[in-house]
């Protein structure tokens, strides 16, 4: 069996708010000049990500997983999950706002799309002197309140606005009304999911002058009417993963790092790290990996110790 620390072919797609970014602040191989997301690690239906790097290269995540699934996934993720990666990792590029939207909890996206609900968070890798984010309700609101406003083309009346800064995160349950503002580049965690409910667009269209497709019904009983404090507030100490999310779909921690730590696993989950800034090594087995700002790299859960080194804020990721 050879595992080791694995990169795959970045997913990229075009969208309507989208933009170069992730081009010159990333280095991703974009052509087009409205890419939004950059998929680092997927196995959603149809963009399953396939291996950049050694002995596995060409080969898909399902194909390994398939192979070698406790060893991939790690003992009680394989418990938890079977063969299914749970998880999907994203950098987005708003050149635009996003749609304002909502995602389904578990039980509702099994019932209707036989998927997982979509729990999600932002990492802010960078953001204009404006860029703002809408996260959730200023106020208690309700479903009547909510199409009222809907309707007279007032909902962003009724949502809260935050103004943001590199370095600032937000955990977004399932069921917050939320949208990523113009000039933001963001890294994001979430469950393996595709389900959004788009309930407002601005009124946009495509360069075929069509709109794109509302879920306003479908939204209307997915959406946490309660106000919600979505920001994450965290420590920064150097060369310690510093925690900034615990849910019971994924923990992520903050390492600034400053020179060398090292890392002891268990076997129970694979861990990712999203490089947010700067560049490190991975150092395993007397060999060494190299990654920079916008690599994200996925060590297989029976890969438990390994040193990183360099000057770096990556954030970790495993299932706990």
């Amino acid at each position: 069996m050879k595992l080791y620390p694995l990169q795959f072919q970045p997913i990229l797609k075009d969208r309507i708010w989208g933009g170069t970014k992730l081009k010159t602040y990333l280095n991703k191989p974009i052509t087009s000049e409205i890419t939004g997301e950059s998929w680092e690690i997927s196995t959603v239906e149809n963009d399953v990500s396939v291996i950049a790097n050694g002995f596995h290269e060409g080969k898909s995540l399902n194909e390994l997983i398939n192979e070698f699934p406790e060893q991939v996934l790690g003992i009680e993720v394989f418990k938890r999950f079977g063969k299914q990666f749970p998880l999907l990792f994203k950098y987005l590029d708003a050149r635009e706002d996003l749609s304002i939207q909502v995602h389904p909890n578990d039980e509702l996206a099994a019932k209707r799309h036989n998927s997982f609900g979509k729990t999600e968070m932002w990492y802010v890798m960078q953001a204009d002197d404006d860029a703002r984010l809408i996260v959730g309700f200023k106020e208690k609101s309700s479903p009547e309140e909510y199409i009222q406003h809907l309707e007279n083309k007032t909902l962003l009346n009724i949502l809260d606005t935050k103004k943001v800064k590199k370095g600032d995160v937000f955990f977004l349950e399932t069921g917050t009304v939320h949208a990523i503002g113009a000039g933001t580049v963001i890294a994001e965690i979430q469950q393996t999911s595709d389900i959004t409910y788009r309930l407002y667009d601005f009124d946009r269209v495509d360069a075929n002058g069509n709109t794109r497709e509302l879920h306003v019904d479908l939204a209307l009983d997915a959406i946490n009417y309660e106000a919600v404090d979505a920001q994450k507030r965290y420590s920064k100490l150097e060369n310690k993963s510093n925690e900034v999310v615990d849910c019971q779909y994924f923990t992520t921690n903050f390492i600034p790092l400053n020179g060398k730590i090292d890392c002891n696993k268990n076997q129970n989950s694979f861990t990712v790290y999203m490089c947010v800034d700067g560049d490190f090594e991975l150092i395993l087995n007397k060999e060494k990996y190299n990654y920079k700002k916008g690599d994200t790299v996925l060590i297989p859960a029976f890969l438990t110790d390994f040193q990183l080194n360099g000057n770096a804020s990556v954030l970790e990721i495993y299932i706990s």
